[in-house]
């Protein structure tokens, strides 16, 4: 009888010896999704740039580093996993003229990147390739002529414009078209809790000008603002494949860690 108690004895220990190491790794990973998923949540958010739209500060291809403690909590903090928030921001923080922000328009299903031109209130029209906030143009002032590889995939040549908005860091605008069909626009009245953006590449971009309905941004509402481009983390050429480990070295060294103004 003690020789078959003991040999139970040892035979629980070996199966709970056994599950241990499983039980440790289903918890370990468990954690680790967890810190991830609040990291995502509430500081830090990794999107991926798949256009021109931006140019020339940001490339296609371009991994970029999103703060989003910088602007609050919207309802689309934690995608694709519901957050808690129905109007507005949680800890709302008011972003300015000039940040580069990552958002998603009102009705659609992609994230966007533009830089915020239009404040609540704010007045915007442009004139001749040349962009107006309440009346007045905004400073800018040719600086050359750049070649880039527009939305068709073709070779194109544009004017680069460096243009500020007040005491706000500079930053680089592309002419490629003139008259072209947004280089001339009606005023548009930014409503109260919207904000406008607009692509830096300003002939090849989809946005506040553009109803959602005709493929652009239309007004953004403040609850739909996900977070603020800070850094350029890698970026990778077209032929890139993370399971290829061949293309691996298809990556843009000088892009690493810049940046983003």
């Amino acid at each position: 009888m003690v020789k078959s108690k003991t040999k139970e004895k040892s035979n629980k220990e070996k199966s709970e010896k056994a599950v241990n190491p499983f039980m440790e790794t289903v918890s370990t990973v468990a954690w680790a999704l967890g810190i991830a998923l609040v990291l995502r949540t509430f500081l830090f958010q990794p999107f991926h740039i798949p256009s021109g739209s931006m140019l020339p500060g940001l490339m296609k291809g371009d991994y970029v580093i999103t703060t989003k403690y910088s602007l609050g909590y919207g309802k689309y903090a934690a995608t694709p996993l519901p957050f808690p928030v129905k109007n507005g921001r949680l800890f709302e923080r008011e972003p300015a003229r000039g940040d580069v922000i990552v958002f998603r328009p009102e009705g659609e299903t992609k994230n966007f990147i533009k830089r915020l031109v239009g404040l609540p209130g704010d007045q915007i029209q442009m004139q001749k390739g040349r962009l107006f906030l309440n009346g007045s143009a905004v400073s800018s002032k040719i600086v050359g002529e750049e070649k880039f590889t527009n939305g068709f995939g073709n070779e194109a040549l544009a004017e680069a414009w460096q243009e500020s908005f007040g005491e706000a860091e500079s930053h680089i605008v592309y002419d490629a078209l003139k008259n072209g069909g947004a280089d001339n626009t009606s005023t548009y009245t930014v409503p109260s809790g919207h904000y406008f953006m607009m692509g830096d590449n300003r002939d090849y971009s989809g946005d506040s000008r553009i109803s959602v309905a005709q493929g652009g941004a239309g007004y953004v509402p403040s609850g739909n603002l996900m977070g603020k481009a800070e850094i350029i983390l890698l970026s990778v050429d077209d032929d890139f494949v993370l399971f290829k480990p061949w293309t691996w070295f298809n990556m843009r060294g000088s892009r690493f860690f810049k940046a983003i103004k």
